[in-house]
């Protein structure tokens, strides 16, 4: 089979004004970015305002393994299979970071004949969102060493500082640096910082959070980046910053039209990492295309567990889109490695037993997509299992596989060869799916605005990961207090765990019982809007002392370490 890139460039692009007009945008909602992409402006949604919404389906996944599963190409051949169906399609999904994550090898676009194209477009600049959040990122860090340059009226606790720069690829020599305020490291006071890659900034957050300009220059304004030494959050909009921050993001918040390999319409718009961020492409791609498709076909980055419970109780609670159903893609690889019976760096079988047929060892397995079935269903939707195939399968594990999903729960099970076949390779997965949108559904969160932050927490760690409990060390118990007091409790969580487990240790496999979730901090991303607590075992928070064994350690309400016992 030709490699991913050979199948992108031979193949013959349609122009995307004839893309744009067949989705039935107007000329005037374009703005070109040459022949074969653009950016969608955001009036579209003032006149198709009252359209009712399309059918929204969110395509996830079981736990993945290092070689990934296909999630991307199953949203994009499902975006196919529909077009071909006749349907009134459109896909949305990330945009990658240049970082070597993604690179330029395709896999965040697709791969094989389900690929959004160009690929070269796709994976490298686009139309400059990213650079936009990392200007937008950058800008504000520098305000902030500028102000306490001179003389820092607001009376920002240098120590308390969160706010990092960003660049936009994985750069491990930044990963810690010392900055000075006055721009010389041999005068004056100087910190400990470090920069973050780009798609991990808050204001990527936010740029898949807003639902539109308004929106994301509010939640700009209200990013904080640390405290006073009176304790209190200083925000952008206390640095003035916020206003020149949404000027250089003014055109980033228009999502960009693409192509897939038929000529259907994708949206690319946003970025945002799934453990750190919901890791779901934007609000505003969705909405636009909701009002223009009469299927929309989007994904969540990573397992279930961890993107599609964001989806669900994050995004949607800001959107209000209600989904249709979900897509849950398994492997059978993915599901071997489930077993136990797996190399931890490269998530595959031991050599020489990858691509022989072992149904004793696929069913040891099998618990993991069983409780990915079921966590789904806590949402009140009806749910389409469905394999991606590779060459290596037997037919009998595909049939394993399928018997299992539809025991624990699912409403359809099905297989696909969309990476192989293209459109006619997901047909069956298609038509499951417009099947399954037309199943009563009754959409709902996993738990309510109101909830306290450790309620909100404990739901997500028993009820889609299946701990036991959960133990939160002192820094963790520290920001609960204090995000309590400061009245962030109302917000959704967002979970900063390991994508290869149900659990916080991705060497628990399948489906681990008898655990508990330990919460070693939580950090507050305002202007996204949601709290992300970290999950693990192992206190690497910068300036925290070790603590002998035996020893523990007392915080105040701020998260300062004041004693040791």
């Amino acid at each position: 089979m030709k490699s991913d890139l050979q199948i992108a460039q031979e193949a013959v692009l349609r122009p995307i004004v004839d893309v744009a007009a067949e989705l039935g945008l107007a000329e005037d909602e374009l703005v070109l970015y040459g022949r074969d992409k653009a950016k969608i402006s955001l009036s579209v949604l003032d006149r198709l305002g009252d359209r009712p919404q399309g059918r929204y389906i969110d395509v996830t996944a079981v736990n993945p393994t290092p070689m990934g599963e296909g999630k991307t190409v199953t949203t994009v051949g499902l975006g196919q299979a529909l077009g071909l169906l006749g349907k009134n399609v459109a896909t949305c999904i990330r945009q990658p970071s240049l970082g070597p994550v993604f690179g330029i090898k395709g896999g965040a676009a697709g791969g094989g004949y389900a690929q959004v194209v160009p690929m070269e477009d796709f994976n490298l600049h686009l139309t400059g969102d990213v650079h936009a959040v990392t200007t937008a990122n950058n800008l504000l860090a520098a305000f902030i060493d500028n102000h306490i340059f001179h003389g820092n009226e607001l009376g920002i606790d240098e120590e308390s500082i969160t706010w990092r720069r960003v660049v936009d690829l994985n750069d491990r020599s930044l990963r810690e640096v010392r900055a000075s305020s006055g721009g010389n490291l041999a005068v004056g006071p100087t910190r400990v910082t470090s920069y973050d890659i780009s798609a991990a900034s808050e204001v990527m957050a936010i740029l898949a959070m807003s639902r539109d300009l308004h929106d994301m220059r509010a939640r700009l304004g209200r990013i904080v980046i640390g405290f006073n030494t009176s304790g209190e959050p200083v925000t952008a909009e206390d640095l003035q910053c916020a206003g020149a921050m949404a000027v250089i993001m003014r055109d980033a918040i228009s999502p960009n039209l693409l192509q897939n390999l038929q000529g259907g319409p994708v949206l690319v718009h946003a970025g945002p990492f799934a453990n750190i961020a919901p890791g779901n492409s934007s609000i505003v791609a969705d909405r636009v295309a909701l009002a223009l498709a009469d299927y929309v076909v989007t994904e969540s980055g990573f397992g279930a567990d961890m993107g599609a419970e964001k989806f669900f109780d994050i995004k949607c609670r800001v959107s209000g889109l209600k989904p249709d159903c979900a897509v849950l893609v398994s492997t059978v690889r993915a599901l071997k490695a489930h077993s136990g019976h797996y190399d931890a760096k490269t998530g595959l079988l031991a050599e020489g037993h990858e691509n022989l047929e072992d149904l004793e060892l696929l069913a040891e397995g099998l618990p993991n997509l069983e409780k990915h079935i079921e966590n789904l269903k806590r949402f009140g939707i009806p749910v389409v299992a469905v394999v991606n195939a590779f060459p290596t399968d037997s037919a009998a594990e595909h049939e394993l596989i399928n018997r299992c999903a539809l025991a624990a729960g699912a409403d359809f099970a099905v297989v696909h060869h969309v990476h192989a076949q293209g459109s006619e390779g997901g047909i069956e997965l298609a038509e499951a799916v417009i099947a399954a949108c037309e199943l009563p559904s009754d959409f709902r969160f996993l738990y309510p605005d109101d909830a306290s932050i450790t309620d909100k927490i404990e739901a997500i760690a028993t009820q889609i990961y299946g701990a036991d409990g959960v133990e939160y060390f002192p820094v963790a118990q520290a920001k609960i207090r204090q995000y309590a007091e400061r009245g962030w409790s109302h917000l959704p969580i967002c979970m900063a765990k390991t994508q290869f487990s149900l659990s916080h240790d991705p060497a628990r496999k399948g489906r681990p019982t008898g655990w508990t979730l330990p919460i070693r901090d939580i950090r507050a991303s305002i202007g996204a809007g949601f709290l992300y607590p970290l999950c693990g075992d192992i206190m690497t928070m910068p300036g925290l002392p070790k603590v002998p064994a035996g020893n523990s350690i007392d915080i105040d309400a701020q998260g300062n370490v004041v004693g040791m016992f």
